[in-house]
């Protein structure tokens, strides 16, 4: 494929050499593939990072000792300092922001951008709980109650705590996926899971070195009942240039 022709959704329905490529290129050619492609890409591509950004920093914004200890973490690692004009980051200095990324991921455990997933078992089978399940079952799981439960997570399991996710030394814990599964786990996990990470980081990092966020007073923050967890009202907050010394 020519590089100026590409894109992703011709990517993933081509063709290829591969034996179990082939097998599934008659599949591949379905109007019901290339639906269910298109709308996993622009959902995931988009509504759920816009999602977990929203949740991330209205947690941060109700946050303020996190927010202080995000703008520490820059200073401190980055040598950063205040710009009239603004200021973002690179993937390198991004890497660099450990409290950053552990408050993503606690706003992520919280607010799951998909809060319910399913799958449909293609034989009979054993889960790992002991029940049995049928061929073409369809099983329903809910990412957001999980995130929520304290046999899973401890009795702090409802606090909004970025150093559950930091190790002693400072760096960030490994957390298995089928704990942490909003990004689901095994042959199922999500192929965009470490671009969402980076855009994440990227725009929460700007977001919060240049400006503060400050909620509207009493703006209701409630979850929609959607596909993506988006909030039922939006974010409403005042936007001021945060002042760096």
């Amino acid at each position: 494929m020519d590089r100026e022709d590409f894109d992703f959704l011709t990517f993933m329905l081509v063709e290829d050499n591969d034996q179990e490529e082939r097998e599934m290129s008659a599949f591949k050619k379905s109007d019901k593939y290339a639906r269910d492609m298109a709308f996993n890409l622009l959902s995931a591509g988009s509504e759920a990072v816009s999602s977990g950004l929203t949740w991330f920093l209205w947690l941060v914004a109700a946050h303020p000792l996190v927010e202080k200890s995000i703008v520490e973490e820059m200073k401190t690692n980055l040598n950063a300092k205040g710009d009239e004009k603004g200021r973002y980051f690179s993937f390198g200095e991004l890497s660099k922001l450990n409290y950053l990324q552990a408050a993503i991921c606690e706003s992520l455990r919280l607010y799951p951008p998909v809060p319910f997933e399913h799958t449909v078992s293609i034989d009979s089978d054993s889960l790992p709980s002991g029940h049995r399940i049928g061929k073409n079952t369809r099983v329903i799981y809910c990412p957001y109650s999980m995130g929520r439960m304290e046999e899973i997570w401890g009795e702090d399991c409802l606090e909004f705590k970025p150093e559950r996710w930091i190790s002693n030394k400072g760096e960030i814990k490994h957390v298995s996926p089928y704990k942490f599964i909003a990004f689901n786990a095994g042959p199922r996990t999500c192929i965009g899971k470490d671009l969402a990470m980076v855009e994440m980081k990227a725009v929460g990092a700007a977001v919060i070195w240049n400006y503060s966020l400050n909620v509207v007073e009493d703006h209701p923050i409630l979850p929609a009942n959607s596909i993506v967890l988006h909030m039922k009202h939006g974010l409403m907050v005042r936007v001021l240039k945060r002042c760096l010394s």
